[in-house]
């Protein structure tokens, strides 16, 4: 049975969805030093953002197969360590949505009508109506930095408000924008005509900083922002600057660099700033549905089914799954056999994909690939998470391709592996749903189901040959279950594959590699 640490609150709708696959243990508040002591024991981990789960407690979870972040970021994680280790990490990335939206529209009037000042006003006993006067949002242009589901949610309300929304987004479509009633500009027009900007985007070594003091000298004089993003993607000692001199009229801040931020950080004492202690995602309905969803991930995961949010690997929808998961098992076997067959270090794997597969998103496939031909020589544990980096740092050059329909298959994967000495060339399809066959070896056409023990071979096409392999293997009692036989024509070169019901002991690959005319024998694992 799996053990899950729950080391932050989560919603109890969470907790019993993860009793389904095993047993939970719920201790929040510990050290560092604790965490580390008994992370060892846990096949999983769940935190929201108040656990930090640094390198060196991921070096001590022996067990662990997934970390799950029931938020959006996954700033407390180390995720490059984790996927070095194989962990998969999975966040919530839906499950606050109309939450951070409703906050950013909350803070924007909140910060346009003067709402707090006024609030701490009127309880001190004064009556000042004029020193609270306002802006409305009607007719103003909202800029919006990330369209991802929180910035589209809030660009959808502030339509409500008949604002005009410009939006600044690499990874979106000006047709798709449009379609929402959004204009997409590039940053330099958003931030020039906006009278309101609020950013929605992950912080990042790309986002870091990316509103600092350039951005603001070319701002509306006057402008008001607002960041529920997270804490650092506003320089925030150029938004002080800013404040200061009028150039921004006011903000609403909801994030900081570092949280909670220091008691003498200047925005806290500003007059035209709203501030609030990260409440992004802080309603009774976003911590149940974040809750849910990332137990629902951990319990996945763990039954051996896919996430649908995983951090560091493609995430795949369940129909997706169903048409890539036995070309993942192709693509394994194939590298399997690739790696158990070719001599010399690593250079290359390129995968090309025929026909409807390659309409598909592939990505998963060819992390399949890698796991099949690392995983015979590495020490490391290789999986779907961890296989792209360990090629990468073995300098393995991974290319895909898609091309269009094949001659001879519906759909077809070919697997060019490359090493410093050699090379070796693999096609293989999917019959019906999930019959996988190795239909071809480096030219020779085979048909081969990939399971269970199999003796490759490369000889020399001579009679007899056949006949010898047949014999040492029944001296040494060991029954044949199929055989596939490859070969250019009579008499050249030839691949054979021989599927065996019994393992081969060492001495006789030995003196089946010593037959006159094999040039090559191994044994390879399915």
């Amino acid at each position: 049975m799996a053990k899950i640490l729950v080391s932050d609150p989560i919603a109890a709708e969470g907790i019993k969805i993860l009793e389904q696959c095993g047993e939970v243990d719920v201790k929040t508040g510990l050290s560092k030093e604790e965490l580390i002591s008994i992370i060892g024991e846990y096949d999983a981990l769940a935190v929201r953002s108040e656990t930090k789960v640094t390198a060196d407690v991921i070096e001590a979870a022996k067990k662990l197969k997934i970390i799950g972040r029931a938020g959006v970021g996954v700033d407390n994680i180390d995720v490059p360590t984790a996927t070095r280790h194989g962990i998969l990490v999975v966040n919530s990335p839906g499950g606050n949505t109309i939450a951070a939206a409703e906050l950013t529209m909350a803070l924007m009037l909140a910060m346009a009508r003067n709402i707090p000042a006024a609030v701490v006003s009127l309880k001190n006993g004064e009556w000042k109506r004029k020193q609270f006067t306002g802006v409305e949002l009607y007719k103003k242009v909202l800029g919006v930095i990330g369209l991802g589901k929180i910035g589209r949610e809030v660009a959808r309300r502030a339509l409500g408000f008949e604002m005009e929304v410009l939006a600044y987004d690499p990874f979106q479509s000006a047709e798709t924008a449009a379609r929402a009633g959004i204009r997409l500009v590039e940053l330099d027009e958003l931030i020039s005509k906006s009278d309101f900007i609020t950013l929605h985007l992950p912080k990042n070594p790309q986002t870091a900083g990316m509103i600092s003091d350039d951005q603001f000298a070319r701002m509306k004089d006057g402008v008001r922002i607002v960041n529920c993003a997270r804490g650092g993607i506003i320089d925030e000692m150029a938004l002080v600057r800013a404040l200061e001199s009028g150039k921004v009229a006011a903000a609403a801040v909801d994030v900081f660099e570092q949280e909670p931020p220091p008691a003498d950080h200047p925005l806290l004492s500003m007059k035209q700033v709203v501030a609030t202690p990260h409440l992004g995602a802080s309603t009774e309905e976003a911590q149940i549905n974040v809750a849910i969803d990332v137990a629902e991930q951990i319990v996945d995961v763990l039954s051996g089914k896919p996430a649908r949010s995983a951090v560091n690997m493609p995430a795949l929808s369940l129909e997706d799954l169903g048409i890539v998961e036995p070309y993942m098992r192709l693509a394994q076997a194939m590298g399997t056999l690739a790696s158990c067959i070719t001599d010399g270090a690593a250079r290359s794997v390129e995968i090309t994909y025929y026909g409807s597969i390659a309409e598909s998103d592939v990505g998963p496939v060819t992390r399949a690939a890698l796991v099949g031909f690392l995983q015979p020589f590495c020490t490391e544990n290789v999986n779907y998470v961890n296989a792209p980096m360990l090629a990468e740092s073995r300098g393995i050059k991974v290319t895909e391709a898609k091309a269009g329909a094949h001659e001879e298959y519906q759909d077809l994967m070919t697997i060019r592996f490359v090493t410093d000495t050699e090379e070796r060339r693999l096609s293989g399809t999917v019959f019906g749903k999930s019959d996988i066959r190795i239909t071809q070896i480096d030219g020779f056409g085979i048909d081969v189901v990939p399971q269970g023990i199999v003796i490759f071979s490369s000889h020399v096409d001579k009679p007899g040959i056949i006949g010898k392999f047949g014999a040492v293997l029944g001296k040494a009692g060991i029954n044949i279950a199929g055989m596939h036989l490859g070969r250019e024509e009579r008499g050249k070169q030839a691949v054979m594959i021989l599927s065996v019901d019994d393992p081969v002991p060492l001495e006789v690959v030995k003196e089946l590699a010593s037959l006159e005319g094999i040039e090559r024998l191994r044994v390879v694992q399915f």
